[in-house]
């Protein structure tokens, strides 16, 4: 094969479920040394067979949409499974929009706006309004991507202008943290103390999933509650309204189109366009920041395109960057968007209205550029003022300053106006206890508890031997073990099952086992489960700076969750696997199992232990102390590997905890949500019901060492 063939194949072997091996695999029957396997694809082939589940699931669906019934059945399903999935629809409250200043232009008039979405939470937009003619105008639902500026960012400003000197009102607002409702702000008031715009999504959004939230049901009814007041201003055509959006904005539309029937048009511009079970998958699929990320849409078959289908036959206009597979989003974006839109463009055609929707695209870097708003400009006329000119140049714009937009004093609505935040309205929500097994929690569908453990090498360090182990856990996962057996053990001491969150090596090997390890220690296991060590995923293709992001363990958590399976509980099956193996294993059989793990693998090894009555003892070290703690920290530090949507509402970690009694639990150097220590009085009384138990022991230092760890679960 040559070259480009081989690569494609590859491709095709992980949409498929089966991961293309490198050439010298094939020929490992007859090498002499231990053979391990490419475990960094362990992680990506699992998550591989998830997808192409859920697309030949979604293919299958599709395929029946032969006639306008089935079409119209597929509409209502679609509409109603993205409400399912993000939370709900929210109730309704008054907006009590009012108009805060204004200012005239030769052609157009804006008024700064203030409205609430929710109650006491602000949203702050600019409504711009032609001067020339009489009204009702048509109307555009502005949406802005993803720029600190929001509405006042300037080619969004240029397009608003534009449209209002063509006739058009136009509302639009500053997304969820931006413009001026930033929500962790500084200082300043005005800047955020995070990163990026993502970040103001994404750092609410994670913890929003933990009480059955998502940023996407606060980003859509935004957008809805935005619509609501567009179409009930006098100045309003209400039959003769669109939306349109830019980036991140692109993708708010195609969700506005999707849950709300009002629209007679939209135009995506940017927005995300790539279902994330897409063929060929690159793993951990198109994941991109909270909004974005449908979790649980695998199973059900939904993806992105979906959101499109309830439009039809409505007239939409799908604009991608062509360049935006070098620079933005996946390797494969533009072939995947336009063979979706193939699809899409069948239904039209079988609902009599092909000519309603249209690709478009244009070489230029991903923003709403001057070409790409003059397209926008003559697709809403022709669809919104019909008979209108077609656009033949953009009128003359000019971009104000920021502070001249502002709909509040200040700047912020959360310094002007107090305006609540997706934070503050966590801070506020009572969580309930509605009893649930954590089996179903972490979507474990069956347990490998005939797991078996396949010794693939053996070697001796002096008076100590090294079995290299090798246990399936799940499909394409096989989790890499060491198995250190000190010629002196006693037969009553246990096996320690020791997982480590950077390498299973680093506590044993470092500088040699012999010297590391106690001659009459007990039995050591060192593994490296899903995502860590040697089984940290391997890069996808595509560019550089994508790839690097793409291939962070935060993504693959994202991933997880889009297809099903929380990263949390695929890594509680490895812990599973592996102390039913060692219970099989002729060296280990009959021997107590304890468990000993670090950092960010303390929370499944809990999970785990849960489950598993077998453990006998549990050490947790430098571990989260509890996911309502995270959830009242508003700047947290724990990895979202661990995160499990609706967690909150059934238990927390304290709870898991109390319910291993009689058996040990060890918590040494427990951090907070922020990621700093917590004194040892104040755990105890967070873990009460364990401590009461007798059974828990607090130890103020994580105790991270060979030498610490034989002690301190030895004692």
């Amino acid at each position: 094969m040559k070259r480009r063939e081989l690569f494609q194949s590859a491709l095709l072997c992980a949409i498929s479920g089966t991961a293309a091996r490198p050439q010298e695999a094939s020929d490992r029957s007859t090498f002499p040394g231990t053979q391990f396997r490419p475990y960094f694809r362990c992680l990506p082939d699992y998550l591989s067979g998830l997808a192409a589940a859920a697309a030949r699931q979604r293919a299958e669906a599709l395929a029946r949409l032969t006639s306008p019934a089935a079409i119209g059945e597929r509409q209502a399903w679609a509409r109603k499974t993205l409400w399912n999935l993000i939370g709900g629809k929210p109730d309704d409250s008054p907006l009590g929009a009012r108009v805060t200043g204004s200012f005239e232009r030769s052609n157009y008039r804006v008024d700064r706006v203030l409205y609430e979405s929710r109650p006491k939470m602000f949203v702050s937009a600019n409504l711009y309004i032609p001067q020339a003619g009489r009204g009702p105008f048509p109307a555009v639902l502005f949406q802005s991507g993803h720029y600190w500026e929001g509405k006042a960012y300037t080619s969004y400003q240029r397009f608003c202008q534009g449209l209002a000197q063509l006739g058009f009102v136009v509302l639009a607002f500053d997304p969820m943290g931006q413009g001026e409702r930033i929500n962790y702000p500084d200082s300043s008031g005005l800047k955020s103390r995070l990163p990026d715009p993502d970040s103001e999504h994404t750092t609410p959004g994670k913890q929003l999933l933990l009480v059955g939230e998502t940023a996407t049901r606060f980003q859509l009814w935004d957008a809805i509650r935005s619509l609501d007041y567009l179409v009930s201003l006098p100045v309003v055509d209400a039959k003769r309204v669109a939306s349109v959006g830019h980036s991140g904005g692109g993708t708010l539309t195609m969700l506005l189109a999707a849950a709300d029937e009002r629209l007679s048009a939209a135009a995506v511009c940017m927005g995300n366009a790539e279902n994330v079970a897409a063929a060929p998958f690159l793993p951990p699929g198109a994941v991109d920041d909270a909004e974005q990320n449908f979790v649980d849409s695998g199973p059900v078959g939904f993806d992105r395109w979906d959101l499109f289908y309830p439009f039809a036959p409505k007239p939409m206009l799908i604009l991608p960057s062509d360049r935006d597979f070098l620079a933005t989003y996946s390797s494969q974006y533009i072939r995947n968007g336009w063979e979706e839109y193939q699809k899409l463009k069948a239904i039209y055609q079988r609902l009599s209205h092909p000519e309603r929707l249209s690709w478009a695209d244009t070489p230029l870097p991903h923003a709403l550029a001057y070409d790409s708003r003059l397209l926008f400009y003559n697709w809403f006329t022709r669809w919104l003022k019909p008979g209108a000119p077609a656009v033949t140049a953009e009128p003359p714009v000019s971009p104000e300053p920021e502070q001249t937009l502002w709909a509040t004093e200040s700047g912020s609505v959360v310094r002007s106006l107090g305006s609540e935040t997706p934070f503050s309205l966590l801070q506020a929500r009572k969580t309930r206890s509605e009893p649930a097994r954590i089996e179903s929690l972490l979507k474990l569908s069956s347990l490998p508890a005939k797991a078996t453990a396949r010794r693939i090498g053996e070697t001796r360090c002096r008076n100590i031997r090294v079995e290299v182990l090798e246990v399936a856990s799940a499909p394409e996962v096989s989790v890499p073990a060491f198995l250190l057996v000190p010629d002196k053990t006693a037969r009553d001491k246990p096996v320690l099952l020791v997982l480590d969150d950077s390498e299973s090596t680093r506590l044993w090997f470092h500088p040699e086992v012999d010297q590391v390890l106690p001659e009459d220690s007990p039995i050591i296991c060192a593994a490296d489960i899903r995502g860590v060590g040697v089984s940290t995923p391997e890069f996808s293709p595509g560019m550089a700076g994508y790839a690097a992001w793409h291939q962070q363990e935060e993504n693959f958590a994202w991933g997880s969750l889009i297809l099903g399976k929380p990263l949390a509980g695929q890594r509680a099956v490895d812990i599973l696997a592996l102390v039913a193996a060692l219970r099989r294993y002729p060296v280990t059989a009959g021997r107590p199992v304890y468990l000993a793990a670090a950092g960010k693998l303390t929370v499944p090894a809990l999970f785990a232990a849960a489950i598993e009555p077998k453990i006998e003892r549990l050490y947790l070290a430098g571990g989260l102390v509890s996911f309502q703690n995270l959830m009242e920290t508003e700047i947290y530090d724990h990895p979202f590997a661990n995160f499990v949507p609706n967690l909150l509402k059934h238990t927390d970690l304290p709870a898991i905890a109390s319910s291993l009694a009689p058996r040990r639990l060890i918590m040494a150097g427990t951090v907070d949500g922020a990621g700093e220590r917590v004194p040892a009085g104040k755990l105890q009384g967070i873990y009460a019901a364990a401590h009461a138990s007798g059974t828990l022991s607090i130890l103020e230092s994580p105790g991270w060492t060979a030498e610490e760890l034989i002690s301190r679960l030895s004692a």
